[in-house]
């Protein structure tokens, strides 16, 4: 089984036993896809089935089958969501799990290492890379066309353009 990150229980919704999250992806509605979740916390990990989902703005409201009370989902805050890849099913060409992104090498044009990438930032216009450089400071790339010109899983590669005073 292949587990990645998809989101955090953020709090409790009502008195049944449901949660609220907030999901780690672009995309909420493949949630509805998934029957199961793995949630990891200081306790462990543990399976748990997915009954219902509702929108909630940016958030969803999970009613997981194993929880019947609040006093359940309070034990609950703060877990991070983790999802078998398999049951997530194929991204779109262009989108990336952040998870797969984290550790890339990011090149510029002439294939000079820049650094390597260590967070996406989703600023809600364009998410921006953060490129960890050793002996400076923290490196911002925005994720636009022109900028982001290639990332290559398999080569462990992101290839980008510098624009004028982004150098630096």
């Amino acid at each position: 089984m292949n587990l990645i990150e998809v989101g955090k229980i953020i709090n409790t919704h009502g008195l049944r036993g449901e949660v609220k999250v907030m999901p780690w992806t672009d995309t909420p509605d493949v949630f509805e896809d998934l029957e199961r979740v793995f949630i990891k916390n200081r306790q462990g990990e543990k399976e748990l089935t997915i009954r219902n989902i509702k929108y909630q703005k940016n958030n969803l409201i999970i009613k997981f089958a194993e929880l019947e009370r609040i006093e359940e989902a309070e034990l609950l805050k703060n877990s991070i969501l983790l999802a078998d890849r398999e049951d997530l099913g194929e991204l779109p060409e262009g989108v990336y799990y952040i998870t797969d992104l984290i550790g890339l090498c990011v090149v510029n044009e002439e294939e000079n290492k820049i650094g390597t990438l260590s967070d996406v930032l989703q600023t809600g216009a364009n998410d921006v890379y953060v490129v960890k450089r050793e002996g400076a400071k923290d490196f911002l790339i925005p994720v636009i066309d022109g900028v982001v010109l290639s990332v290559d899983l398999e080569a462990k590669k992101v290839t980008v353009r510098l624009m004028e005073g982004l150098d630096d």
